[in-house]
């Protein structure tokens, strides 16, 4: 008999990293349910509530990012990063995990460096076409890097790298049959069409203030607006609308994306990886918004991968506050181009990433069990 594995997955820090944290975990446990999975994230961060509304066991590490802009933040990263790694230690040598998965995030770093003190095989996803400088580095000892871009053996070993894509939660995959259920489940009107506006798990500010501006020509239009603020700004949003009016709902975060997906004629969003990577599968016509605030500014290269194809259409983020209405209402009203625009946006969809990667998970520790014991 198999004895149950024990997979320890680490990262977070924003729905980019947390999510795909938990499609694999998810597509773990499809395969082998009896496989124990301990999550590892950074305190105060939502993988903190995101995990274990989706069924899962944390542990918080006190570890912060480098703040760029407010060097005096940066004073406490020494003695958190201290603390982070001995936290780590200890926590491996209790749960003794055959393999761990790193997603990228603030406690993916000291997880996967303590991991690989310890003699413990681990695995990287790297959502992004310019991956971060702790992945880079880390990347020497992985034993597989799961990536979803071309190109990557520049930043990475090409004997390492697996062309997976990035894993999306398969709610999302599954939209089949869910429009007049989604209708029913945000009480808009079936008969009109509807713009779904996201940020990202944390908001934008660009589009909201956009959002604010165009509002009303969006709507003047026959528009229906479904418009996710992040919760950052959501009182905000809500204290400069004078009435909220039919065919118009915000909110601060949308828990139920599938449908949100499922009802959406036309998408507004950023360009980060995963925001990508779920919407080629969904293959609703989108417009891209990237960040400025990225490194290497690789929103706007993913966006422009999108937009080259006819696949999105790139509104660059200084143009938006002007520009948002106008865009939006011209792609409503054009079926033909809503019609290529999802076509072809569909054809770079990946649906089972999830399950790709679970599978390298299982044979790594199989291989490492193998090399050590003989078995």
């Amino acid at each position: 008999m198999q004895e149950a594995m024990k997979v320890i997955v680490s990262g977070g820090g924003t729905g980019g990293h947390v999510f795909p944290a938990i499609a694999i975990a998810n597509a773990i446990k499809a395969e082998r349910p009896d496989t124990e999975i301990l999550f590892v994230g950074a305190k105060g961060r939502m993988e903190m509530d995101k995990v274990p509304a989706a069924g899962y066991e944390i542990e918080g590490l006190n570890v912060i990012g480098l703040d760029r802009k407010r060097w005096w933040k940066n004073l406490t990263l020494p003695f958190k990063l201290i603390s982070s790694l001995w936290s780590v230690r200890k926590l491996i040598k209790r749960f003794a995990p055959d393999v761990v998965v790193g997603v990228g995030g603030y406690a993916s770093g000291p997880t996967l460096y303590i991991a690989g003190l310890m003699g413990i095989p681990y695995l990287i996803q790297e959502q992004n076409s310019f991956p971060g400088l702790t992945n880079r580095l880390l990347a020497k000892r992985a034993r597989k890097i799961c990536v979803d871009y071309e190109d990557m053996e520049q930043f990475f070993p090409k004997d390492r790298i697996l062309m997976t894509g990035n894993p999306i939660r398969q709610d999302i995959v599954d939209l089949e049959g869910k429009r007049a259920a989604a209708f029913e489940h945000f009480g808009l009107n079936p008969d009109k069409p509807v713009l779904l506006v996201i940020g990202g798990s944390l908001g934008a500010g660009s589009i909201n203030r956009a959002m604010l501006n165009n509002m009303d020509e969006i709507m003047a239009s026959g528009c229906q607006i479904l418009w996710q603020t992040g919760g950052y700004y959501y009182e905000q949003v809500m204290s400069m609308i004078p009435a909220l009016r039919a065919g118009l709902l915000i909110k601060d975060f949308i828990k139920n994306m599938d449908l949100a997906y499922a009802m959406a004629d036309v998408v507004v969003s950023r360009a980060g990886a995963i925001a990508i990577s779920e919407l080629c599968v969904v293959g609703k016509p989108v417009i891209l918004v990237p960040s400025p605030n990225v490194a290497e500014d690789h929103q706007t290269k993913n966006a422009l991968a999108l937009s080259a194809r006819n696949a999105a259409i790139l509104l660059p983020d200084d143009k938006v506050y002007g520009e948002l209405g106008k865009t939006v209402v011209e792609l409503m009203q054009n079926s033909r181009r809503k019609e290529l625009m999802a076509e072809n946006i569909s054809r770079m969809g990946k649906t089972t990433s999830a399950q790709d990667i679970a599978k390298w998970v299982f044979r790594i520790a199989e291989e490492d069990a193998i090399a050590r014991f003989g078995r």
